[in-house]
């Protein structure tokens, strides 16, 4: 199997509302993985989506603080633009 079928398998079999590189806004204030504090209403890009039986979480990238991270579920956001495709 090529990396490129098991990828496009991935892709495919998504079930999640969310993917990669998709802008999100926050629905609320949360903390960034190192602790940074992100008000609401920040605006960030999904780059990461990690898919589980427990429920969904998502990797945000905000510009704002200082380019953090923050593993959200999708609770915290709300879409805003659908990356292109």
């Amino acid at each position: 199997m090529s990396i490129e079928f098991a990828y496009r398998f991935e892709e495919t079999s998504t079930s999640s509302r969310f993917r990669d590189l998709d802008d999100v806004v926050l629905t609320a204030a949360v903390v960034s993985d190192d602790g940074i504090p992100v008000p609401a209403s920040t605006e960030g890009t999904i780059v990461a989506v990690h898919l589980r039986a427990s429920g969904d979480s998502y990797v945000v990238e905000f510009a704002e603080p200082e380019w953090t991270l923050a593993t959200l579920g999708p609770d915290r956001i709300r879409l805003v633009e659908s990356a292109k495709r």
